[in-house]
């Protein structure tokens, strides 16, 4: 984004923790499926956690609230679109 030229914030959401809120907004605004949004990764593992029980929108929510580390990240959001920017080339969808 910063080759394009493209201004942009950085949320430090471990810093200053996101709301229910603002994960709801972030699934609206994503194409993919509510299960995306969390990372599957060796601390989801530690956790004992399962993925086949944060599949739904309100089990995402809720995980998220618990266990912030475990968003996948970056989630890009330009106007009324977002992409989880996995792999980086991904944004390119919103710059386009």
């Amino acid at each position: 984004m910063q080759e394009r030229g493209v201004e942009f914030d950085v949320i430090e959401y471990l810093k200053s923790p996101l709301g229910r809120g603002d994960f709801e907004h972030f699934l609206d605004l994503l194409p993919d499926e509510p299960a995306e949004l969390v990372r599957k990764d060796k601390k989801f593992k530690e956790l004992g956690l399962n993925a086949d029980d944060y599949v739904t929108r309100e089990a995402v929510v809720e995980v998220l609230l618990q266990h912030p580390e475990l968003m996948q990240r970056p989630v890009i959001i330009r106007d009324q679109k977002a992409v989880i920017a996995r792999p980086s080339e991904k944004v390119l969808e919103l710059l386009d």
